[in-house]
């Protein structure tokens, strides 16, 4: 009895090695394009096993290529008596008469088959996936549609019917059909938002748009309609709409402000200081102190705050005054500590940069670099801004010895390299260009790429005008002056600049002349005279170094602050065209295509 069970075992062992070899060499001879091999084997693997639709529909690809119609009809009808349940096959045999031109019967088999659909579940499914499989994308919808009136369910198969209406480009009936399924599966959130945001133009938000209002307007407590209404705001930058949103859905819930601080964020990082603004004092007034977002909403809200006005242009000194109480307001309520040294930090720049008061900048970072248990990359910046504070009055001495504290503390780090940097600007300002140009060298291959950059600039920038003369005077006087701008000194930067045209006329140094005096425009925010500016170098100087920094900064400021992203457009496609070795290129094709409304990674 046991030698008998163990010749079964090796008998079906050598049955299935078989098969599966037949079944390799059947697929083998398809992909080569040997039908007429191919398609004796799936004969006799289907006719082994016609429970198997893969071996069929094989089999029948394989008559179809040949142009076997006659035969591939026979086999397709003889499945159908043996398996008639299977209503694809209808769609099957439709195929097939379709390549014969014969349309009008094949329309038959394809109605005969979704005549036949009952209350089945997985029999609906497959047909209409045979529908879709063979691109019949409204017999697909046909069929799914008769299957939900059978079973009176019309939520089933909405998530393949708006596939399908995806499909056939039908926008809003897909985004119908979408809902329809969200309802059903709440959980296909996330699912759905990725195919929204695969697929739709600002037109189809605004459709989904309108649809989900008109949902919460019968069903305001579906939580996963608001959420998708939030996020559809938020792909259209529309942060306030979002905010609104998420806002009613947070106290609806009963939540802790996490959705709402995600969205200010986010709303943060696009420059909408506004809704940012609005979403952390939200958080503050509504939440209170107990909140776990209290302390970082209130300080993100006043980061915000400054931004808004230091990035515009059309502040008062007076709203520099009220961002001061609102600064020093702040470190009232959570005290003055190296938990709040980046807040102090902050107001530190906006007493040096903007306020002009560096004395008190001064101040104000001394008190952080000397917090006991300081974080060292804090206490680092701090040093660095320190640095900057005393070159801008002068004390070139306590300057370096803050950079090069800096630099000792983080050799191999990108603020060992920042501070690097600053040591050798120092020496720029100072006129010891060559041991300034040796650091900007060994900085071109930094990590950062904003230092690796402004090193290769300086150091192409010394090279030419120290290889062009004899003294290195002109370079001096315009070292010097590049000094009184950096320290704010502008009429006495203006005067040093007109001292070197006078003394070295036809100098090569006139379009970084013309360069400088459009950095002083800048701080004073005279964007109509930086634009002439810089346009004056774009036209009279375009082989020169500063050529590409001009069209950037040009670009930029038609974008950001003339309002004219036509101009802009104009300028970053000249600079990505015409000078594209330059290190702005890559930036500029971007901003270009983001421009023209294109998508960007």
């Amino acid at each position: 009895m046991k030698r008998l069970l163990l010749i079964c075992i090796a008998c079906l062992g050598i049955a299935f090695g078989l098969y599966a070899q037949d079944t390799r060499l059947a697929q083998q001879y398809f992909q080569n394009g040997e039908y007429e091999k191919a398609a004796v084997l799936f004969e006799q693997l289907y006719e082994a096993n016609p429970q198997n639709d893969y071996f069929f529909e094989r089999y029948v690809d394989c008559l179809i290529a040949l142009e076997r119609h006659e035969a591939c009809e026979k086999a397709i009808k003889k499945q159908l008596k043996r398996d008639p349940r299977n209503l694809s096959l209808y769609v099957t045999l439709g195929r097939l008469l379709e390549q014969q031109y014969k349309d009008a019967e094949a329309e038959q088999q394809y109605q005969a088959a979704i005549g036949q659909i009952s209350k089945e579940h997985f029999q609906i499914i497959r047909l209409a996936t045979a529908f879709t499989n063979a691109a019949k994308y409204d017999y697909a919808i046909q069929t799914y549609e008769k299957g939900a009136t059978l079973l009176k369910d019309n939520v089933s198969f909405a998530y393949y019917l708006g596939d399908l209406y995806r499909r056939k480009g039908d926008v809003p009936k897909m985004i119908d059909a979408y809902l329809n399924s969200l309802a059903n599966s709440p959980d296909r959130l996330n699912t759905l938002q990725s195919t929204f945001q695969r697929f739709f133009t600002a037109e189809e938000y605004n459709e989904l748009q309108k649809q989900l209002y008109a949902r919460l307007q019968t069903d305001e407590n579906a939580v996963f309609y608001t959420e998708m209404l939030a996020w559809a705001f938020m792909q259209q930058n529309d942060y306030r709409n979002a905010l609104r949103q998420l806002r009613a859905l947070d106290k609806r819930l009963r939540e802790n402000g996490a959705r709402v601080f995600q969205l200010a964020q986010i709303a943060a990082g696009a420059k909408d200081y506004d809704s940012a603004i609005a979403a952390y004092d939200y958080i503050v007034e509504d939440k209170g102190r107990n909140s776990s977002f209290y302390l970082e909403s209130k300080r993100e809200a006043l980061r915000c705050r400054r931004l808004k006005i230091t990035e515009g242009s059309s502040y008062t000194r007076d709203d520099l005054l009220q961002l001061r109480i609102q600064y020093e307001n702040f470190l009232t309520e959570f005290g003055r500590s190296r938990i709040t040294a980046g807040i102090i930090a902050e107001q530190a720049e906006l007493e040096a940069l903007y306020l002009n008061d560096l004395d008190k900048a001064i101040a104000l970072l001394t008190e952080v670099i000397e917090f006991p248990n300081l974080d060292p990359i804090v206490g680092a910046n701090a040093k660095l801004s320190l640095g900057d504070y005393y070159l801008m009055q002068g004390e070139i001495w306590e300057a370096t010895l803050l950079y090069s504290q800096v630099d000792k503390a983080f050799k191999e780090d990108a603020l060992g390299n920042e501070a690097r940097f600053r040591n050798a600007r120092l020496s720029y300002f100072d006129g010891d260009f060559q041991w300034a140009q040796a650091q900007f060298d060994i900085l071109k291959a930094s990590t950062s790429k904003f230092i690796s950059n402004d090193a290769i600039d300086l150091s192409v920038f010394i090279m030419d005008n120290l290889g062009l003369d004899t003294t290195a005077e002109a370079l001096s006087l315009y070292a010097q002056a590049e000094l009184l701008v950096f320290q704010n000194r502008f009429n006495e930067a203006f005067q040093k600049m007109e001292e070197l045209l006078n003394a070295f006329p036809a100098h090569s140094l006139e379009d970084d002349v013309l360069y400088l005096r459009s950095k002083i425009y800048q701080k004073q925010r005279d964007y109509a005279k930086q634009a002439q500016t810089l346009q004056r170098i774009i036209d009279g100087y375009p082989e020169e170094i500063r050529a590409d920094n001009a069209l950037f900064e040009l670009a930029e400021l038609y974008q950001t602050h003339l309002n004219d992203s036509e101009k802009a457009k104009e300028l970053y496609e000249k600079l990505f065209i015409e000078y594209s070795s330059s290190t702005l290129a890559v930036e500029a094709r971007k901003r270009f295509r983001l421009l023209r409304g294109d998508k960007v990674q």
